[in-house]
């Protein structure tokens, strides 16, 4: 992946624990590291296929001033949202934070910290089998695409399908998404949870009536067994309404543990 760099910008701000560090100020030491594809801005010439990095390190300052803040962690992290909320081409971003004028009482260069951020794919399933059952599975997405950090890119139609696991219920409307996100698999799944409950998800029954069900079937190619998101979803291959519309929006997506293309699972 090609790099572009914008090292040691000084940026005097007001973030800090203690108070004087809010009143007074004191200077910041701010570098950045894109990556990014810009193979054709380099053969055409052409600025819009790249980032404007002028234009970004004005917009840093801005972003990075705006608001006082008690840690530097918390600057860094903004910063790098702020980075891959507004550049769609940018795939990923590190940034590292000097603070020279850190009051430790000792002498020092600086205290820093470096952060890094990715662009990231997946694909969520969408169930539901209560109320009207279209609206509940829009007003998910509107709900998804409201979170900081994550991007519907496509949407698959909605099918009817045959309840799966406890068949003594309605019939399901389904759907599947893919979404960029740079928020981890675990905090996907807790804004997938939080939108659930939101919408007045309760959980009674297993595999029981739900008035929206969110399952997160593929992140990469990321395979975990991290028990609050399992990935891929242990169960995804066997179930025709999550297939049926995924395939339809990613045929040629791979399984990581079956080693299989959807459109391989789905037949």
């Amino acid at each position: 992946m090609d790099k572009i760099y914008l090292k040691d910008i000084e940026i005097f701000a007001n973030h800090g624990v203690f108070q004087e560090e809010k009143t007074l100020g004191q200077k910041f030491i701010l570098s950045v590291e894109l990556s990014l594809d810009i193979k054709e801005a380099a053969t055409t010439c052409d600025l819009t296929k790249s980032v404007h990095y002028g234009e970004l390190c004005h917009k840093i300052i801005e972003v990075f001033q705006e608001e006082s803040l008690d840690l530097i962690e918390s600057a860094v992290n903004k910063v790098a949202n702020f980075i891959l909320d507004n550049y769609s081409m940018v795939k990923g971003v590190k940034v590292l934070l000097k603070k020279p004028w850190a009051p430790i009482g000792r002498h020092l260069d600086y205290a820093a910290v470096e952060i890094n951020r990715e662009r990231h794919f997946a694909y969520i399933a969408m169930g539901s089998n209560m109320g009207n059952k279209e609206e509940n599975l829009k007003n998910a997405m509107k709900k998804i695409e409201e979170v900081n950090g994550i991007k519907i890119s496509k949407v698959s139609s909605f099918i009817v399908t045959e309840p799966w696991g406890n068949e003594n219920q309605e019939e399901f409307l389904n759907g599947a998404i893919k979404v960029e996100t740079y928020l981890t698999p675990r905090e996907l799944m807790s804004e997938l949870l939080r939108i659930e409950h939101e919408l007045g998800r309760v959980r009674e029954i297993k595999w029981g009536p739900r008035i929206i069900d969110l399952d997160i079937v593929l992140y990469d190619d990321i395979v975990s067994n991290d028990e609050f998101v399992i990935l891929p979803h242990p169960l995804m291959h066997l179930r025709d309404f999550v297939l049926k519309p995924l395939n339809e929006i990613a045929p040629y997506a791979l399984h990581p543990l079956k080693n299989k293309r959807v459109f391989e699972l789905l037949d």
